[in-house]
């Protein structure tokens, strides 16, 4: 059984770039760090659950 992913939202001080990775992505080694601009994000909430606004979010994974 499965209770699907636990989501990791993220802000780009940067480029300004919002971005979420699931935790199942946790053992990459950029974890956390924007898909543009390979900096580290500024990590704004967590949740089992989308928020209102996660369609703003670009998802990362394992697959880049």
């Amino acid at each position: 059984m499965t209770w699907g992913p636990y989501w990791m939202f993220y802000t780009c001080e940067t480029c300004g770039l919002k971005y979420k990775y699931s935790l199942e992505d946790i053992h990459l080694p950029k974890f956390g760090n924007c898909p543009t601009c390979k900096k580290e994000g500024k990590l704004v909430s967590e949740s089992k659950d989308n928020p209102a606004d996660a369609l703003d979010y670009e998802e990362v994974s394992a697959m880049r």
